[in-house]
């Protein structure tokens, strides 16, 4: 049967070295409340499914991470979000991009899942699946602070510099730009943004039950400043998700790096093909998968494994077993 159940939760990768503590403090126990709740809904023998969609859902609601209420801002000031979640032992899946008015759309990706013969629907398509399902609906302020129209202020401004200096937007991960009266020096850069602008992204969760049952979950606001119509891997079965009846997995990162290297799908094949166990998958594949991105992911297997792993300055992260394990973390 397995080592009993397994769950991580993740709150996006990449992580402002200079982040203060105190938020730091207060993304730790976020993580810690939600890998709680996935806990007491696992010892009620809540099926994998049933716990990814709660915990997700929990994280949408908080502001801390980009998801749900705190998504990260598109270049016109608007949300535009997107999620997807797969119930590993028969691979249905269910996945959502461009909500604007959905509070959780995770559940709506598991209506798409459960309640349509598809398994995508994006933008009007699916905010009018949405209204026929009766999900709540909310005005799209509701998922705007604060805090990210100072980051989208912070993001314009970072790529004048970064497209006067010619470094491109997306895909090469760690930068340097060092030219002229103005340049950021020596800036640590994700999706071509400094990483004092860049928005903590996605988050995600992965579950093996008492059965051996895997599902995953990934929720995400996109990318901070990105055009509209912009769709990352989050909602991309086999990118930014997947399970299967030997894993489950939910990635966080450089979204279009993650999209070229399938992510997701490459631990599961690795450990179908080349026989690797979970945590030898899951470094295996940000080796060798990512080229120049810079992306982490969360895993667990059937067997009731849980891993981890990045390649950036950090991951929101939390873990815990059947046997008692708990950990929250952020750095190496």
């Amino acid at each position: 049967m397995g080592r009993g159940w397994a769950i991580a939760v993740h709150g996006g990768a990449g992580v402002d070295p200079n982040i203060p503590s105190q938020r730091l403090e207060e993304a730790k126990k976020l993580l810690a409340r939600c890998l709680n709740l996935g806990i007491s809904a696992l010892n009620s023998s809540m099926s994998a499914i049933d716990v990814v969609e709660l915990v997700v859902r929990e994280l949408e609601t908080d502001p801390m991470f980009n998801s749900g209420r705190g998504s990260a801002l598109t270049e016109k000031g608007t949300v535009e979000m997107e999620a997807s979640i797969m119930d590993g032992p028969k691979r249905r899946c269910g996945a959502v991009s461009g909500l604007t008015t959905v509070k959780n759309p995770i559940s709506l990706a598991r209506l798409v899942m459960d309640k349509s013969p598809h398994s995508y629907l994006a933008f009007s398509g699916a905010e009018e699946f949405a209204r026929q399902q009766g999900v709540e609906l909310v005005e799209n302020d509701y998922f705007i602070t604060e805090e990210n129209l100072g980051m989208l202020k912070l993001a314009k401004e970072a790529n004048a510099i970064v497209f006067d200096y010619r470094i491109p937007v997306v895909g090469l991960g760690l930068e340097t730009c060092s030219a002229g009266a103005g340049a950021m020096e020596s800036t640590l850069q994700m999706n071509g943004l400094p990483l004092s602008v860049y928005a903590p992204e996605t988050v995600g969760c992965v579950v093996v039950d008492d059965q051996g049952r895997c599902a995953a979950a990934t929720s995400t606001g996109g990318l901070l400043n990105k055009m509209s119509g912009r769709i990352g891997d989050s909602p991309l079965i086999g990118s930014g998700t997947y399970a299967c009846d030997v894993c489950a997995v939910s990635c966080t990162g450089e979204g279009e790096a993650i999209i070229r290297g399938t992510l997701a799908r490459d631990v599961a094949a690795v450990m179908e093909y080349k026989g690797l166990p979970l945590q030898e998958a899951v470094d295996y594949v940000i080796k060798e998968r990512l080229d120049e991105g810079k992306a982490g992911m969360i895993a667990v297997s059937s067997t009731g494994e849980v891993a981890y792993g990045f390649n950036c300055t950090g991951m929101f992260r939390g873990c815990a077993t059947q046997d008692g394990f708990m950990e929250v973390g952020i750095w190496e």
